[in-house]
């Protein structure tokens, strides 16, 4: 019989690849863990992990096992969340998301959530990069783009609005837009070209390519601040741009660019009760934004 131990060891060295990684989530050493993985592998019969230069990779029956290991994660995830709270929420749930969607929709709506279960601890973890997912640190994700959905749930959040902005100061002391190749005598601001890893996000790129970007920053709170400080002209979501009085759409009609945010839960936990109740909230968020078409969960499911 596997001991449930066990599986917990090869669960980690699945998720992290690495055995210092899966020692430092487990508070062991990472001798314990190869010796834990080589013992699991001798009584079962069989090799679990093809050691590579990228780390340690699962075999087939690997990935069989993961199946399994995760089921039973789930289970005993699920019985000790009904036991411990009693039915009350408490814990914490960690929501990795762009720093967008985080900084300017979840954290300014948290209020009702905490409210209804004061015992509950929200994580709000953003980044702009795919690894944020790829590292599993996460009881929810909201993601620009759909990961694999290999031992996650995936399903279809909402769209949103995207469109040209800058401050009416800038305009008026500027050459006139009046249609897309005049965006090549202005200051543009956008993302730092190096450090994105989302196609999603090339928006520029879609609306005319080859522009320069003079004012580059790795996330949407410095590209707004720099257009609201009458910088130049940038690409912003709909929800943030058109509810700062400060700043106005350019090129409305002709430059309107939509993207999808998708949400993405482990399965390992979408039976806790404080996860459940956490998805729900953002659905409700989305519903009630403007700038935002929610999408149905049953209807938009990736499997």
């Amino acid at each position: 019989m596997i001991d449930a131990d066990a599986l917990r060891y090869f669960l980690e060295v699945a998720r992290t690849r690495r055995l210092v990684a899966a020692g430092q989530r487990l508070g062991v050493n990472h001798t314990t863990v190869s010796r834990r993985i080589a013992a699991l592998e001798r009584s079962l019969g069989v090799r679990l992990f093809d050691r590579a230069p990228s780390g340690w990779v699962l075999t087939d029956a690997g990935h069989r096992l993961l199946a399994h290991a995760e089921a039973v994660e789930s289970t005993l995830l699920a019985a000790m969340d009904s036991i411990a709270t009693g039915g009350r929420l408490s814990g914490t749930v960690r929501i990795a998301t762009p720093d967008g969607f985080g900084a300017f929709l979840l954290a300014p709506n948290l209020a009702e959530l905490c409210a209804k279960h004061p015992d509950l601890d929200i994580q709000i973890v953003t980044a702009t990069r795919q690894d944020v997912v790829a590292t599993r640190e996460f009881d929810i994700a909201v993601t620009l783009e759909p990961p694999s959905p290999r031992s996650v749930e995936v399903s279809e959040l909402a769209d949103y609005k995207l469109g040209l902005f800058a401050t009416r100061g800038y305009l008026a002391a500027h050459p006139r837009i009046t249609r897309v190749l005049d965006l090549r005598d202005h200051r543009l601001i956008g993302y730092v070209d190096a450090l994105l890893d989302i196609p999603a996000l090339r928006i520029l790129d879609d609306i005319l390519p080859g522009l320069r970007v003079s004012i580059q920053t790795n996330n949407i709170t410095g590209q707004w601040t720099a257009v609201a400080g009458g910088l130049g002209v940038a690409v912003l979501p709909r929800y943030l741009g058109d509810s700062d009085p400060r700043l106005e759409r350019v090129l409305a009609e002709e430059v309107t660019v939509t993207r999808k945010y998708w949400l993405v839960v482990p399965r390992d936990l979408h039976r806790l009760a404080r996860v459940r109740t956490a998805v729900a909230m953002l659905r409700t968020l989305v519903a009630t934004q403007d700038g935002l078409i929610p999408r149905d969960s049953a209807a938009s499911r990736v499997t």
